[in-house]
């Protein structure tokens, strides 16, 4: 699955290695129980969605380290906000840069008379354009675990499918295609708070159909859609254009007179749902509220579309070293640029880098 990808990212490193050598053992052991087949896929009727336990169980923000078969390789930390985008889908978005990025949506659809959570995954690689369904197949939902497989509509498991497995407040997320290793991520629940308002207001999660599939891919070879450049995918059954509550908010960056970057350094625009500073102090603690960034030029700004609503802090962070991520050196906005963002809503959002961490 190339669409869990960053451009540009330093080798994953020991311990983050460790990290997922570990997750990968933990995964293998408790997956060996989990049946190749369901035993209650085929139950009729809503009130049996097949899967429906995931949803409740992906909110939140989630970081940890990917490992990568894919050309833009592993890195040490990837952050996902899981949030409700309507009362039976939750939803996340992620991006490197304009040409590289990632929308995941899970939902409840109805194929071939049976009622069921798919996993929706896309976006851009490379100024390509690619979009997967994979259907729930396989659940086992216990005391201290879950595990859920989404596997390629036509040609099941043999094409593409995703296991996740959640215990306590780890989640384990691996991906195949073709018979191979495509990704790993194994994320810890770092924030809870982000979905509440989300989820309140949906009072999710429901068991209410989003999407109809019963004939969607007939006649298809899979369920999978490419594009070769950055337009959509032809044939898609369930756009982003189409995904309800999102909105979209436009970022912009300057710097103050006495800082000079350099063009070929990056910057990275970070919206956080709880304040980086108090008076000029850092709380490094609110970084476990990051909920959207991405890497650009220092004078290029970005677009962050499929954004979910709500209150935000915005920041600009000039990275000297390349390491991406707050180091002393690096400069940094200090101020707490705070902006709203409603349903479907379209705002800008300006801040500029003026300080440098200590």
């Amino acid at each position: 699955m190339g669409y869990f990808t960053r451009k540009e990212y330093l080798n994953i490193n020991m311990k983050s290695t460790l990290v997922l050598l570990l997750a990968t053992l933990l995964f293998t052991a408790c997956k060996k129980d989990q049946p190749d087949t369901p035993t209650n896929a085929n139950s009729n009727g809503i009130e049996n969605t097949f899967g429906f336990g995931i949803l409740s169980k992906l909110k939140g923000i989630w970081s940890g380290p990917v490992s990568s078969t894919t050309a833009l390789g592993s890195y040490p930390r990837w952050i996902v906000d899981f949030r409700p985008i309507s009362s039976h889908q939750i939803s996340a978005k992620n991006e490197l840069d304009s040409l590289n990025d990632i929308f995941m949506s899970f939902f409840i659809v109805k194929h071939q008379d049976r009622f069921k959570v798919a996993f929706r995954n896309g976006g851009g690689f490379n100024g390509m354009q690619r979009v997967s369904y994979l259907l729930a197949d396989s659940v086992s939902e216990q005391v201290n675990s879950s595990y859920y497989r989404f596997s390629e509509v036509i040609q099941g498991k043999s094409r593409a499918y995703s296991e996740l497995l959640f215990r306590a407040d780890s989640i384990y997320l691996t991906s195949y295609t073709n018979g191979n290793l495509h990704m790993s991520w194994s994320a810890k629940l770092v924030n809870a708070n982000a979905a509440i308002s989300s989820v309140n207001l949906f009072n999710f999660p429901q068991k209410m159909m989003t999407k109809d599939l019963s004939n969607t891919f007939d006649g298809l070879t899979e369920s999978i859609y490419f594009s070769p450049n950055t337009t959509p995918p032809s044939g898609d059954p369930y756009p982003v254009s189409d995904q309800p509550y999102l909105g979209t908010t436009q970022a912009h960056v300057t710097f103050s007179s006495s800082y000079t970057p350099i063009v070929s350094n990056k910057v990275m625009l970070l919206f956080t749902t709880e304040p980086l500073f108090n008076g000029m102090a850092f709380n490094s603690i609110a970084l476990n509220s990051i909920s959207r960034y991405v890497f650009v030029s220092p004078f290029s700004g970005f677009t962050f579309t499929d954004m979910h609503p709500g209150s935000y802090y915005y920041y600009a962070l000039y990275d000297q070293n390349g390491n991406q991520t707050f180091d002393s050196g690096d400069w940094i906005s200090s101020a707490n640029t705070q902006v709203n963002l409603g349903n479907l809503g379209n705002i800008v959002a300006t801040t500029q880098i003026n300080f440098t961490i200590p």
